[in-house]
C-alpha cells in the first residue's frame, strides 16, 4: 500500500508561485508532474486544507429582514408614544399606533423577501466536478475534494477548480474577466516568470479557480484551494468592506431626530404651562401625550414603506430587481456612477470589428456580424486562377449594406479558413440553428461566417479534417489539414491562422479579389501597415492564410513547402453593447459623472472612452491603477477628474470607490465578476448586470439588471429620483397638516377654551385622513425635467430650513381657518362637544384639500397645464372625505370620537373655513408666476 507523503513545508498560500519552476512547484507539494498525488495523499490533504469550498453568503433570514424594517427613528418614536399612551391606560391608542408599526413592518417585509428570493435564483451555481490526475490515472471528481498538489486536467469549457501553476499548454488560453476585468482570452505558458510584482492579469503560466478554459488543453498543479483561493482573498474584501448607509436613510432618521427634540419640547412646554395653571398632573399629561402623537407623522413609515415597495414593483416588471426599499431612492441620488467595462459596456464576449483583405480594402463590422442573407457557395474548390462569383451584384463595402449582393471572393475565402482552422464545436439542434462551443476568439469567426450566409457544418463535411497543429508559445500561428477525395485526383488543403506576422513570413502569394499574384515587398509593408491600424483601434488581430494541392492517384503524397497564400486580416473585440453611448449620455445629462474601471491595458481603456464619450472633456484621462499608492490615505491630485482607471484589481476598485466617498460623493458601482463584488457591496448602490453574474455578486448587489439592458437603469434613475421628490411632497403634507393639528391643540390647551382634540382624534387624524393623501402624493408622475437636474446635495437635509418656513405659513393658515369655525361653533353653541366637532370637521377638511398644494412646490394649481394628471389624488380626496362624514352614519364610531351631528349651516361654516387656507396658501407659493414661465 502507497504510503501518503509528507505534506507541503511551508503553507501554500505564501509563494509566489508564478516566479517558480513546474518542477520546484510539483516538488514543493510532494507531487508529480506527470502521476499527480497517490489517493491516501489526497485524502489526509482534504483533512488537513478543509473542502475545496467558498463560504457560503448566508441570505438574510426572514427574521432579520422584519426586524430591519423596525429599526428606525419614526418607528422608534412611534413606540415610545404607544408605551406612554400605555402607562396612562390609553390601551386603545397604544394598540392602534402599534397597529400602523406593525403593517409597515409586513409591508417591507414582504417586498424585501420577495426581491431577496428573486435576485438569489438569478446567481450562477459552482460547477460540481473536476477531472484531476492521481496515481497516473484521470479521473473525475467533485470540486470540492480538490487538495493543493493535485494534478488538474484542463479542457475546452471547463471551470478551473482551484489557484494552479500551468505545467502543461498546448494552445491553452483562458477567460479570466470574472477575476480581472480583461475581456481577451490569457494564453498560458510553462516557463516561470521573472521576479517582481505582477497583477493577476499578467501572471501567464498561472491559472485561477472560477476562471474558463476557452482553448487547448494542459494540465496545473493546484497551489491554493477554498477561502485561500484569489476568490476567497476577494470573498475576504467583502466581509469586511461595509454598505453604506443611502441617503434617505440618513436624512429619515434624521428628520425622526429633529420628530424626537420636536415632541419633548412641546410635552414639556404644554406639561409645563398646565403646572403652572394649576391642572392636575395625570390630565396634563395625557394632553402633553397626544401633543406628542400629534406632533409625529404616523403615516411616514408607510408612506415612505408603501412608496418605495411600490417603486420596486415597477421595476421588477422591467426586469430591474431591487434588494432593499430603500435602494429605489438611492438610485435617485447618484452622484458618480463607476462603470465596470467587461460585461456592462461591453458584451464580454469576442466579435469580428473589421476584416481587411485585398491588400487595403477594409470591411467594417462594428454594426453586425455580417448580413443575414441565403446560404453562400464554397469557393475553396475553385481553381485559384478561376473567376468566382457569389451573388448578382457588386461588392459592398461593409457586410452590413451586402445583403443579396456579391460578396468579395476574398472575403468568403478568408470565412471558409475562419471555420475550417478551429476547435469550435458544431452541434444542430432541432430548429436548424447551430450552437457552438468553444474558445471566444473561434466561436466569433465562426459566428461571422455563419451570419454572412455560410454554412460552416456543410463545409466541415465537404472538408473532413485529418491533422490538427494547434499554436504554442514558441508557434504562434494554429493550421488544420483537410482532405477531399475524388474520383482520380484527392485535394489537400491548409488552413491557418494565428499572429499576423508569423502567418505572414510563410506567405510568398497573395489573394487579390478572385486571382493569386505574388507577394512583393510593399506588399507585406502595408499588410503591416494595416494590421498595426487595427491594433491601435484595440483590437485583437489574427492573419489568415491557406495551401491548396490537388493530387493525383499515383502521387497521394503532398509537398512539404513554405508557399502559404495570404488572405488577409481580422479584427475582434469585446463588442460595446448596443445603446450605451446613449445610457452615458443621459447620465451625464442628469449631471452624473461617468467612471470607467477595467483590467484592460490604458491604451485599450482609453480608445474604449473615447469612442463612449465617457469624459465631458475633450480629453480622455486615464489612470493606470498599478501605480496607485494607499488611496485611503493619500490619493493623487485631480483623482476626482479621473476618467478611467486601466489594470485594476478587486482591491483598487474596491479602494477607488471608498476614495469617491470620503470625499462626500454618493457613487454607484457596476460589474458582473467576482473581481467587483467587495466594490458593489461598499458602493452606495452596487448594480450587478445580469442573470448569469459570477458567484457572489448577486449576494452583495443592492440592484440586479436582470436582461442586461443598460436602457432601464436611466428609467431606474427617473423612478429614483421621483421617489424622493414624492417622499418629500408626503413628508411636506404631513408636517403642515401635523404642525396644525399641534397648533391647535397647544392654542385650546393654553387659553383653556374647552377640550382640545383627544387622542382618539388625532389618531383619526394622522393615520385615516393622512395616510390615503399622503400616498398619493407619493404617487405623482415624474416632472418633466426630473433627468436634467443635477442631483441632490446628500448632505442636503429631506425637509430643508428653507421648507420650515414654508410648513409653518401653511400650518398656521390651516389652524386659523379651524379656530375660526371653533370660533363659530362656541358663538353658536358654547363650549362643548358641537363646537368640537365643527373644530375637527374644518380643521380635518382643511387638510385633505391641502393635498391639492402640496403637489408641487412651484407650479400653481389653476394654471392649465401646470401640473400632470394624477387620479390618485383625486380619488383619495374623495376616499378621504367618505371616511371623514363616515362617524355620522355609524353612532359607534361617532361616539367613539366623540362627535355629533350638525346642522346644514353649520357644514357651511366647515366648508368655507376649509377652503380659505388652500386659497392662500396657492396664492403666496414663491415665485409662482416666474417659475411657470421658466418651465414652458
Amino acid at each position: 500500500m502507497t504510503q501518503p507523503t509528507q505534506p507541503p513545508s511551508t503553507d501554500f498560500d505564501l509563494e509566489d508561485w508564478h516566479q517558480m519552476e513546474a518542477a520546484a512547484v510539483a516538488q514543493h507539494f510532494n507531487s508529480s508532474l506527470s502521476q499527480g498525488l497517490v489517493e491516501a495523499d489526497a485524502r489526509s490533504r482534504l483533512d488537513r486544507y478543509g473542502p475545496n469550498q467558498l463560504p457560503e453568503t448566508a441570505p438574510r433570514s426572514g427574521i432579520s429582514i422584519f426586524f430591519a424594517q423596525l429599526i428606525t427613528l419614526p418607528v422608534a418614536l412611534l413606540t415610545a408614544a404607544a408605551g406612554l399612551s400605555l402607562v396612562t391606560d390609553g390601551r386603545l391608542d397604544a394598540a392602534i399606533i402599534m397597529g400602523v408599526v406593525g403593517i409597515n413592518a409586513v409591508i417591507g417585509y414582504i417586498t424585501e423577501s420577495q426581491s431577496e428570493k428573486i435576485i438569489r435564483a438569478l446567481r450562477t451555481q459552482e460547477s460540481l466536478d473536476t477531472d484531476v490526475i492521481r496515481a497516473g490515472q484521470t479521473q473525475t471528481i467533485e470540486t470540492s475534494s480538490v487538495v493543493p498538489g493535485d494534478l488538474l486536467s484542463l479542457r475546452v469549457g471547463e471551470t478551473v477548480a482551484a489557484d494552479a501553476r500551468v505545467v502543461l499548454s498546448q494552445g491553452l488560453t483562458l477567460n479570466e474577466a470574472a477575476l480581472t476585468g480583461e475581456s481577451r482570452p490569457v494564453e498560458k505558458t510553462v516557463q516561470a516568470l521573472a521576479a517582481g510584482e505582477r497583477p493577476l492579469a499578467e501572471r501567464g503560466n498561472m491559472v485561477y479557480k472560477g476562471t474558463l478554459v476557452t482553448s487547448g488543453q494542459g494540465q496545473a498543479i493546484a497551489v491554493a484551494t477554498g477561502p485561500k483561493t484569489e476568490l476567497g482573498n476577494i470573498q475576504q474584501l467583502v466581509d469586511s468592506a461595509t454598505a453604506a448607509d443611502t441617503p434617505l436613510q440618513s436624512q429619515l432618521n434624521q428628520l425622526g431626530t429633529q420628530l424626537v427634540a420636536l415632541s419633548c419640547g412641546i410635552c414639556a412646554l404644554i406639561f409645563g404651562i398646565g403646572v403652572v395653571r394649576g391642572y392636575a398632573l395625570l390630565p396634563m399629561l395625557k394632553i402633553a401625550i397626544s401633543l406628542a402623537v400629534a406632533a409625529v407623522p404616523e403615516g411616514l413609515p408607510a408612506i415612505a414603506t408603501t412608496t418605495l415597495a411600490l417603486g420596486i414593483r415597477e421595476m421588477r416588471r422591467r426586469q430591474i430587481f431591487i434588494r432593499t426599499l430603500a435602494a429605489v431612492e438611492s438610485l435617485g441620488a447618484i452622484q458618480t456612477i463607476c462603470l465596470d467595462k467587461t460585461g456592462t459596456l461591453t458584451e464580454n464576449k469576442m466579435a469580428v470589428s473589421a476584416v481587411q483583405v485585398n491588400a487595403s480594402h477594409f470591411h467594417d463590422f462594428s454594426i453586425q456580424n455580417g448580413p443575414q442573407s441565403g446560404p453562400l457557395q464554397s469557393g475553396l474548390l475553385q481553381s485559384e486562377q478561376e473567376s468566382q462569383s457569389v451573388g448578382t451584384e457588386s461588392t459592398a463595402d461593409s457586410l452590413t449594406d451586402a445583403t443579396n449582393s456579391e460578396i468579395d471572393y476574398s472575403l468568403l475565402k478568408l470565412m471558409e479558413i475562419a471555420v475550417l482552422c478551429s476547435d469550435v464545436q458544431l452541434e444542430i439542434q432541432a430548429d436548424g440553428s447551430a450552437s457552438m462551443t468553444g474558445s471566444a476568439t473561434e466561436t466569433a469567426l465562426v459566428d461571422m461566417a455563419t451570419a454572412a450566409g455560410l454554412d460552416a457544418a456543410d463545409l466541415r463535411r465537404q472538408y473532413p479534417l485529418i491533422a490538427s497543429y494547434l499554436r504554442t508559445q514558441t508557434h504562434p500561428v494554429m493550421s488544420t489539414v483537410h482532405q477531399v477525395i475524388a474520383a482520380e485526383q484527392t485535394t489537400i488543403l491548409t488552413a491557418v491562422k494565428g499572429n499576423p506576422a508569423a502567418v505572414l513570413s510563410q506567405c510568398d502569394r497573395q489573394l487579390q479579389g478572385e486571382q493569386v499574384v505574388m507577394l512583393t515587398e510593399a506588399d507585406r509593408q502595408r499588410i503591416e501597415q494595416n494590421n498595426q491600424q487595427l491594433a491601435d483601434e484595440a483590437l485583437r488581430v489574427l492573419g489568415f492564410a491557406y495551401h491548396q494541392e490537388t493530387l493525383s492517384v499515383t502521387n497521394s503524397k503532398p509537398k512539404t513547402k513554405n508557399n502559404l497564400i495570404w488572405i488577409g486580416l481580422a479584427g475582434l473585440s469585446d463588442p460595446i453593447r448596443a445603446g450605451v453611448s446613449d445610457f452615458i449620455a443621459a447620465f451625464q445629462q442628469a449631471g452624473i459623472r461617468t467612471v470607467m474601471i477595467t483590467g484592460d491595458q490604458s491604451s485599450t481603456a482609453r480608445a474604449i472612452a473615447q469612442t463612449l464619450h465617457i469624459s465631458r472633456q475633450t480629453e480622455v484621462s486615464v489612470m493606470d491603477a498599478i501605480t496607485l499608492s494607499d488611496l485611503s490615505t493619500n490619493p493623487p491630485v485631480g483623482f476626482e477628474q479621473i476618467d478611467v482607471f486601466s489594470r485594476v484589481s478587486p482591491a483598487h476598485k474596491l479602494a477607488i470607490v471608498q476614495t469617491l466617498q470620503a470625499a462626500g460623493t454618493i457613487v454607484a458601482m457596476t460589474g458582473d465578476g467576482i473581481n467587483d463584488t467587495p466594490a458593489l457591496k461598499t458602493a452606495n448602490v452596487g448594480i450587478a448586470m445580469g442573470a448569469g453574474s459570477s458567484h457572489g455578486v448577486h449576494e452583495v448587489a443592492d440592484v440586479v439588471i436582470g436582461d442586461n439592458n443598460l436602457k432601464t437603469l436611466v428609467d431606474a434613475l427617473s423612478r429614483g429620483r421621483t421617489t424622493y421628490l414624492n417622499i418629500r411632497k408626503s413628508v411636506h403634507f404631513l408636517l403642515s397638516t401635523n404642525l396644525s393639528e399641534i397648533m391647535v391643540t397647544a392654542l385650546v390647551t393654553a387659553i383653556a377654551v374647552g377640550s382640545p382634540l383627544t387622542v382618539m382624534q388625532l389618531l383619526w387624524l394622522n393615520l385615516v385622513t393622512d395616510v390615503f393623501p399622503g400616498l398619493a402624493l407619493a404617487l405623482e408622475p415624474p416632472e418633466d425635467d426630473v433627468l436634467t437636474q443635477p442631483p441632490r446635495d446628500p448632505q442636503s437635509p429631506i425637509v430643508k430650513t428653507a421648507d420650515f418656513g414654508r410648513i409653518g405659513f401653511e400650518a398656521v393658515m390651516i389652524s386659523i381657518s379651524a379656530l375660526v369655525a371653533y370660533a363659530y361653533g362656541i358663538e353658536q353653541y358654547g363650549v362643548g362637544v358641537r363646537a368640537g366637532t365643527i373644530l375637527f370637521m374644518a380643521l380635518t377638511i382643511g387638510q385633505v384639500l391641502h393635498t391639492l398644494s402640496c403637489r408641487s412646490e412651484r407650479r400653481h394649481l389653476w394654471i392649465d397645464r401646470q401640473l400632470p394628471a394624477n387620479p390618485y389624488v383625486t380619488g383619495a380626496i374623495a376616499l378621504t372625505l367618505a371616511l371623514q362624514l363616515l362617524p355620522m352614519f355609524i353612532p359607534s364610531l361617532r361616539n367613539l370620537l366623540t362627535l355629533t351631528l350638525l346642522a346644514p349651516t353649520d357644514w357651511i361654516a366647515i366648508a368655507l373655513c376649509a377652503l380659505l387656507p388652500l386659497l392662500i396658501n396657492e396664492s403666496s407659493k414663491p415665485n409662482s408666476n416666474a417659475s411657470n414661465l421658466a418651465t414652458h
